[in-house]
């Protein structure tokens, strides 16, 4: 993994960890025994990572959802599956590579996987449309649903998207129509489901991939109906209100775990999950295989029923006088 770029609010994390660097090349310049600083400086740094993403604001998780070196879906799914079989093109019109999907082994057991996939340079940004999916992507991704409910295998989805692409050609090309229809098929599966949103879930583009049985969210992700930059353009004619607009409209895990949107939280290491992979890879998997545990263990119309349910009793409702 190549060097992780810092967060404005990292800027006293970097300076402790260059510290780290610097003291390490020097006593291996000189031979010096440097083992006690070395110990004092990792753990002022274990507490510094600590204090500062476990009081985050609103907008500074939304920086750590978007950041750049955060592990996208093809680095979960090198990380928690075996034997990952892609599967391409909606048999209508075309591949669309912001939405990736295929076979794979959860723990040894064949799972279907599906996921938006960003860009880690500019090249690759522009092959994925920055995890933008077209309709394609979104028939592409329900084609591959109904396959595994063919043969009787668990959905994974795992949500990373600004948003679906609102360009002219995608909505000409039935942009709304298949997200609509996603939402119909996905709740009406006859397998299992478990969505994770694992940076950014960006409105009806995250949703398409997300009504399952389970909705699961890294700590420092993001579900919200629109970008707090495009909420303060609206309420505030101004995109400089984003902090304002992130604290109201609730799009934290924590906030959404809170109001039932989402079943749980899984944990991030102290610094984020771009700070260390591996970690978060692990505590997503053992959760994924736990849920997907539970659901095998009902039948297809409790699953069915589960769902509906599930789905009909959210939100609250207030008479307003």
């Amino acid at each position: 993994m190549a060097t992780v770029a810092h967060l404005d609010f990292e800027r006293a994390i970097a300076e402790v960890e260059e510290q780290i660097v610097r003291l390490r090349g020097l006593a291996r310049e000189r031979g010096l025994d440097v083992t006690s600083e070395l110990r004092s400086l990792e753990r002022k740094l274990k507490t510094l990572k600590e204090d500062t993403f476990r009081n985050l604001s609103p907008i500074e998780r939304v920086q750590v959802a978007r950041h750049p070196r955060r592990p996208y879906t093809l680095d979960y799914i090198d990380l928690i599956f075996t034997d990952y079989v892609e599967l391409q093109g909606d048999r209508q019109y075309r591949d669309d590579a912001s939405i990736i999907g295929g076979w794979a082994r959860l723990n040894g057991d064949s799972v279907m996987v599906i996921g938006q996939q960003k860009g880690r340079d500019m090249k690759e940004n522009l092959r994925r449309n920055f995890g933008m999916p077209h309709p394609e992507g979104y028939r592409k991704a329900l084609r591959l649903m109904k396959l595994a409910e063919k043969f009787g295998r668990p959905v994974v989805t795992l949500i990373d998207t600004p948003g679906a692409y609102p360009g002219i050609g995608a909505e000409e090309r039935g942009q709304g129509e298949a997200i609509a229809r996603n939402l119909r098929e996905m709740a009406g599966l006859r397998v299992p489901t478990v969505a994770t949103v694992i940076g950014e879930g960006g409105s009806g583009g995250a949703l398409a991939i997300g009504v399952a049985d389970r909705v699961l969210m890294l700590e420092n992700s993001i579900y919200s109906v629109i970008s707090p930059e495009g909420c303060a353009a609206i309420l505030w004619k101004s995109g400089t209100e984003r902090d304002k607009a992130a604290a109201a409209m609730k799009i934290t895990a924590e906030d959404l775990l809170r109001l039932k949107v989402i079943d749980e939280v899984v944990p991030e290491p102290s610094g984020g999950a771009h700070s260390d992979w591996e970690r978060t890879a692990e505590a997503l998997r053992e959760v994924l295989v736990r849920h997907l545990d539970e659901l095998r263990e009902l039948s297809v119309e409790q699953l069915r029923r589960t769902r509906w349910d599930k789905y009909m009793n959210m939100g609250e409702w207030r008479a307003v006088r």
